[in-house]
């Protein structure tokens, strides 16, 4: 196995991962070696995908916006679960990103009068999401990426799959990944990492997120002891395209579209009657979902899908072509409908995981103690700082990427400038060679396995989106725990078909399953176990808000092979929870 040694390993190229790279070269003016592992093109990044935009505060005096605000709403949307201090960090940090954003190339979409463009998003109480057309995250990432070229000392390792993040005695030590091209392991010594690996929403069936975004790098840190935090908490996005799940972004609703039944009715009414379209997702989610179960839906004749309409065609061509061409574009391409002619089929879909990899409001990852990992942050959806709480407003992604990517990058940068350099010694050369003997012993040269990698992710993503999906009860989740155990028993014997070891696509899935697996227990044990409707969680057997027994975070971890929950009080620094309307 190749060993290599770095000052700093970012785990993740997508906006976090990249504005975290850029960050800590120029932290280190040119003396750190830092690498990017990604297990895609770094290019092929789930944040290319990201449409909306980018929320921030510009322009206070001439649209009466205020950071407060900012942070009053996002505290709202999480429906008081987000840590507000991380809150307060997050909207004074945001428009400086913007406008860094700006310097380094992205074209922002402009007024008339040269100011950058915001549009409405739901849970905003102000226009405040910076956009570029309806492929920000695109344009986001290839600034980035094309800045984070720049640098001789930055090291892009495109598709290398992470099986291992080293950690011994409380402190990181590097990460061991496969090179899929050749299939051998690579072993990475470092003396700080990033983790930036994303999402998960693939544990699901229906979701708006990429292949890619499978979310194993969260059962991988359980194994070593990090805690998840918040992972009850499922963001579904209420406008995926039917039945595809391709996301339709909330640009469109901010543009003014419509939602209508199967009666051309405006049904936000009834639910949101102040914020109609431009509520937050878990309330615009649950409505469409009680619209279809109470017969006022569509069904897709091909899927069978049960769906709504969302309507653009009153925004006019001008509008559709200038601000939102993208969605217009999906629509005639993927299921044959001119937004200009016709309304589009859509539903809910899970689109983002609130929760993550315990961390403290700067991004440096924690055990189930509050102890730091010395050594190791994270940042982006793959850490809980957490700033989205119970439910995450649209456009705070973007501004939590890139936030907490130029925190965590220039403070990894700040620790490993204050270290000698990294010792390849015997206690790391063991974790390494145990990890290759897991891989190579244990999966791709073992004989017999008798279940199919495809099929486990096939039930796995059944039980999820049957069992713990937009409306939860307690029966149900006990059952999913009940058969996700069972299926995890099972999984232990998947086989691998493919032996070959270059793009051997079979053992990546394998590794991804097996990774989700533990991923997907945390989310369930921790819906099962909060009983209470809080955000994206809505249980119809307690079906109100409980702050009194359950304004707290769960962290779910390991020990002794078996997952346990704890819970961490939620920080609040100005606003006490109140009744959530809109």
């Amino acid at each position: 196995m190749d060993l290599y040694k770095y000052d700093v390993v970012i785990v993740g190229s997508g906006i976090a991962g990249l504005r975290a790279a850029l960050q800590a070269a120029w932290t280190g003016r040119g003396r750190l070696s830092i690498a990017i592992l990604t297990k895609v093109h770094a290019m092929r990044s789930h944040s290319v995908s990201a449409e909306g935009g980018m929320s921030a505060v510009l322009y206070p005096d001439k649209t009466g916006d205020s950071l407060d605000l900012h942070a009053y709403d996002t505290v709202k949307g999480s429906d008081f679960l987000a840590d507000q201090d991380a809150v307060e960090l997050l909207v004074k940090l945001a428009p400086e990103e913007v406008r860094l954003l700006d310097r380094l190339g992205v074209p922002w979409t402009r007024e008339p009068d040269g100011r950058i463009a915001q549009r409405p998003f739901g849970g905003m109480t102000i226009p405040r999401t910076t956009f570029a057309a309806d492929k920000t995250g695109f344009f986001i990432m290839s600034t980035l990426y094309n800045n984070v070229l720049r640098f001789d000392n930055v090291h892009i390792y495109h598709e290398h799959f992470v099986t291992k993040v080293v950690i011994e005695n409380g402190e990181f030590r590097g990460v061991v990944a496969l090179d899929l091209k050749t299939g051998e392991l690579k072993a990475f010594r470092a003396k700080a990492g990033i983790l930036a690996a994303g999402g998960s929403g693939r544990m699901y069936r229906l979701t708006t997120m990429a292949h890619s975004s499978t979310g194993e790098i969260y059962g991988f840190a359980l194994r070593e002891g990090l805690p998840l935090k918040d992972m009850e908490f499922v963001q579904f996005h209420p406008t995926a395209l039917v039945p595809s799940g391709i996301l339709i972004s909330e640009a469109a609703r901010g543009e003014g579209g419509y939602l209508v039944n199967r009666e051309g009715e405006r049904f936000m009414q009834r639910y949101a009657p102040q914020r109609m379209e431009l509520a937050p997702r878990d309330i615009i989610s649950r409505a469409i979902v009680t619209e279809i179960m109470e017969g006022r839906g569509l069904t897709d004749p091909e899927s069978g899908m049960g769906h709504v309409l969302l309507d653009l065609r009153h925004l006019g061509e001008k509008k559709l072509n200038e601000r939102i061409p993208f969605i217009r574009e999906l629509a005639i391409r993927y299921v044959g409908v001119d937004p200009l002619k016709e309304p589009i089929p859509v539903r809910p879909a899970v689109h983002y995981i609130m929760g993550g990899i315990h961390t403290d409001t700067y991004g440096r990852v924690l055990d189930v103690g509050g102890n730091w990992v010395r050594g190791l942050w994270a940042a982006g959806e793959v850490a809980s700082v957490s700033v989205h709480g119970a439910n995450r407003l649209g456009s705070n992604s973007l501004s939590e990427c890139a936030v907490w990517g130029r925190l965590t990058g220039e403070e990894a940068a700040k620790y490993s400038m204050e270290l000698a350099e990294p010792t390849i010694d015997e206690s790391f050369r063991e974790s390494v060679k145990a990890e290759e003997k897991r891989i190579y012993d244990g999966l791709l040269h073992r004989e017999g396995g008798t279940v199919s990698v495809y099929e486990v992710r096939r039930r796995m993503q059944d039980i999820m989106e049957d069992h713990v999906g937009i409306f939860r009860h307690g029966s149900q989740l006990g059952e999913a725990a009940a058969m996700l155990k069972r299926l995890r028993e099972e999984a232990r014997s998947m086989r691998l078909d493919d032996r070959g070891k270059a793009y051997n696509q079979n053992l990546k899935d394998l590794l991804e399953v097996d990774g989700m697996l533990d991923a997907v227990m945390a989310v369930v044990a921790g819906a099962y176990a909060r009983t209470e409707s809080r955000g994206a969680h809505y249980r119809t057997d307690y079906s109100k808000r409980d702050d009194a027994n359950w304004l707290k975070h769960t962290l779910a971890y390991m020990r002794g092979g078996s997952l346990e929950l704890a819970y961490v009080p939620v920080r609040i620094t100005k606003w006490q929870p109140e009744e959530r309307k809109y």
